[in-house]
């Protein structure tokens, strides 16, 4: 079924229960809107985009930080079977124009935090782009946008139009640009299929039902908040969008709207503990005892964050997710519920998912053995749009590459390694930065930390790690060194620096901005 019907259907089973919620602690503010409200305001923009002429195959560009509206407005554009076009937040002019212009969008829908942005390159937007609509309050409506709240208000809509649109499963749905850390972000194409099949892989990893309430923080932009959610969403089960990520505002919206399941990045599972730890957080000050799952996904997860996660919250199930944009987001790979023996790993294949670990001749390498991880599944995205070099690079014979180095143990796991971009060349010899930093982040006295390669006359690079210490917390280089030498003396970092690790929204660590701030070049050798 596809997301459209999905919608649907939640309203005519569940219309006047809550589909979601949005929290805004910084401003004290609550909304919430049921399953009718969410299908009629995604209908009332269909119809009105239909009415300006928005066709199929049409891209229309969605620039918004999470809010009640974002995902209203992400159903309407693909019910009228043109492609929504979700940008990053944190992108600004340069990366907002390159990426509309990227994508030909005809239509630019975008919220009041980036008015000043939009009014900036507007002058070359307006070569492309046939109207604009302004999700937020009258007062705050450039004159140039159609405001959205009139739109879903209208009395004037034409739903006999919807019904003239017919949307095929493999017709595409929507294109997703990369996180970008490892260069310029690509325009992945995928379909309606990816986004259905989406539903069904997080639902049957994670088996919500109706009851369950889904704590939603992450950038809806991005594939991993949203497909998340899609598990809950394919039962009519309600979600929370919380605007904010403190360890007190994340506890509050679990206590206060019941909440079941949380997906979690690195930093803030670390920022939770550390305030619990500190005493800031006081755990009987919230009901949490209907909360039982926490996951996270979108960068590796330190094995020592997870014992330390389940001393302190023994009666949660945990899961890691892997996935990545090009694969329409997590789950072509998850540790399982039931897997806590194997922590470290980032699992087995996901539901209808293969994978395989191959070398540079494209041969599957024996167990144990580091190799390219590629994975198979109707969660592939169908191209980089409009670059057939770039997706001939990345799509083989069915399998997608994922410029990661895993390896595969005995028992079938998968263990990450690192990415292929990332790996440290010193000496003749591979070294795998995710190793040390999960070894680092062990230290009780460091927050965060990134594991770099710098140029060497000698090794060709050395390797460096840069710490975030905890806060209130003081560790010496001279510790540091310490307490690496438990390490093999070719992993043992050969320069300690103490700095901020700068994260882009999904988590990632940003190591491309190290290195340049650090080394002045933006990659590690090539392998």
């Amino acid at each position: 079924m596809q997301i459209t019907e999905i919608l649907s259907r939640n309203a005519r089973l569940f219309g006047k229960e809550i589909a979601l919620i949005e929290r805004d602690p910084e401003k004290n503010c609550r909304d919430e809107i049921d399953w009718n409200t969410f299908d009629t305001h995604s209908n009332q923009l269909a119809s009105f985009l239909i009415s300006k002429d928005v066709h199929k195959g049409d891209r229309i560009v969605q620039l918004m930080t999470n809010c009640i509206e974002w995902l209203p407005v992400y159903f309407g554009i693909l019910r009228t079977n043109a492609l929504a076009v979700p940008l990053n937040y944190r992108f600004l002019e340069d990366n907002i124009l390159k990426c509309t212009e990227t994508a030909e969008a005809k239509v630019f829908i975008f919220g009041k935090a980036f008015i000043e942005r939009v009014n900036i390159i507007k002058p070359a937007l307006d070569s492309l782009i046939k109207f604009y609509i302004y999700v937020g309050d009258a007062h705050d409506c450039p004159d140039y946008a159609i405001l959205y709240n009139n739109i879903i208000q209208s009395q004037d809509v034409l739903y006999t139009q919807l019904n003239d649109i017919k949307i095929e499963i493999t017709d595409p749905a929507a294109l997703y640009f990369t996180s970008g850390t490892t260069g310029t972000p690509k325009a992945t194409l995928l379909s309606h299929r990816n986004l259905e099949f989406a539903c069904y892989v997080e639902n049957q990893h994670h088996q919500q039902t109706h009851q369950d309430n889904f704590l939603c923080i992450p950038p809806l932009y991005h594939t991993g908040a949203k497909m998340h959610w899609f598990g809950n969403f394919i039962v009519g089960a309600k979600a929370v969008i919380l605007k904010g990520t403190r360890p007190q505002w994340i506890l509050e919206a679990i206590s206060e709207e019941s909440v079941t399941v949380v997906w979690l990045l690195v930093p803030w599972a670390l920022d939770i503990l550390f305030a619990i730890e500190c005493g800031d957080l006081k755990l009987h000050h919230y009901d949490l005892s209907q909360w039982r799952l926490m996951h996270i996904g979108a960068q590796p997860v330190p094995p020592s964050l997870i014992h330390e996660w389940k001393k302190v919250f023994p009666h949660h199930q945990y899961d890691t997710n892997y996935g990545l944009t090009e694969a329409t987001g997590p789950g072509c790979i998850h540790l399982g519920m039931d897997n806590m023996h194997k922590v470290g790993a980032i699992g087995i294949p996901g539901f209808d998912w293969e994978t395989q670990i191959i070398d540079e001749s494209g041969h599957t390498v024996e167990p144990e053995q580091p190799g390219e991880l590629a994975v198979k599944g109707p969660g592939i995205m169908k191209e980089y749009y409009k670059n057939p070099e770039a997706t001939r690079e990345v799509l083989k014979n069915g399998w997608l590459l994922t410029g990661d180095i895993a390896r595969q143990d005995n028992d079938g796991f998968i263990w990450l390694i690192d990415r292929k971009k990332d790996v440290i060349i010193s000496g003749g010899e591979n070294i795998y930065p995710v190793e040390i930093e999960d070894f680092l982040q062990q230290h009780p006295s460091i927050q965060d930390v990134a594991v770099i390669g710098l140029p060497s006359p000698r090794l060709g690079e050395i390797t460096a790690a840069v710490i975030q210490t905890k806060p209130g917390k003081t560790v010496t280089r001279e510790a540091v060194v310490a307490f690496c030498e438990l390490l093999p003396r070719y992993k043992r970092p050969r320069k300690i620096i103490f700095d901020s690790i700068p994260r882009n929204p999904t988590g990632k660590i940003e190591k491309t901005l190290l290195r340049k701030k650090y080394s002045g070049r933006t990659e590690s050798f090539s392998l």
